[in-house]
């Protein structure tokens, strides 16, 4: 990529504001990292992984779902104490929207109450939302743990380049690219398109975090 174009790009995401503190994140907060996305060396130096596990779970994946995941690695030996312990550093990030109380519950710590608060809340429009709802049970620092563990689809026909980059393993390039083929129809289109740059288990991560409305 010439100089030029890298601080066009830098300039966009400026003036959208993901240089700001305005950003309508749409994976909450930074910290917690993708199981789906990770590289097998990542995976392996978590709590209670192998190089071999590793490798099976990269093979697996990706995993529609934190409960896909977790019984994969049960599967595999691990203990749930081991599995919690996983979790405080890698996750398969939870749909506000659509998860269940089974995937809620595996966030460490939630408990049945979040579950409860996250289903009550919904539909999740933004995370200023999150903040005010969520705020009203826990202190701002769990709220900010628990944002991240969990996103809100982005709408691929009006996301900024900001909110697109928010999502786990997402580049320069596709954001490009999720803007060039708006206005967006059907995921039929969507696997298509998006088939040309990656592979197919790829665009099957990514559809997870994205919406057509």
């Amino acid at each position: 990529m010439s100089i030029r174009r890298s601080v066009s790009f830098v300039a966009v995401l400026a003036l959208t504001g993901l240089l700001g503190a305005g950003v309508r994140a749409q994976v909450g907060a930074p910290g917690i990292e993708d199981l789906n996305s990770m590289p097998a060396s990542a995976l392996a130096a978590l709590p209670g992984m192998s190089a071999t596990i590793a490798d099976a779970f990269v093979e697996a994946r990706p995993f529609a779902t934190i409960v896909a995941a977790n019984t994969f690695l049960l599967g595999q030996k691990l203990t749930q104490e081991q599995l919690t312990a996983i979790y405080e550093r890698a996750f398969v990030h939870l749909n506000l929207n659509t998860a269940t109380a089974e995937e809620i519950q595996l966030i460490p710590r939630a408990g049945t109450r979040m579950a409860r608060e996250f289903d009550e809340y919904r539909p999740w429009i933004n995370f200023a939302q999150f903040d005010r709802e969520i705020g009203k049970y826990v202190d701002a620092a769990e709220v900010n743990r628990l944002k991240q563990y969990v996103f809100i689809p982005l709408k691929l026909n009006t996301a900024t380049p900001a909110e697109f980059m928010t999502v786990p393993g997402v580049g320069e390039r596709m954001v490009r690219e999720f803007q060039e083929y708006r206005p967006w129809q059907t995921q039929a289109q969507f696997e298509r398109e998006i088939g040309k740059y990656v592979d197919q288990k790829e665009v099957a991560r990514l559809w997870r975090f994205v919406t057509i409305q």
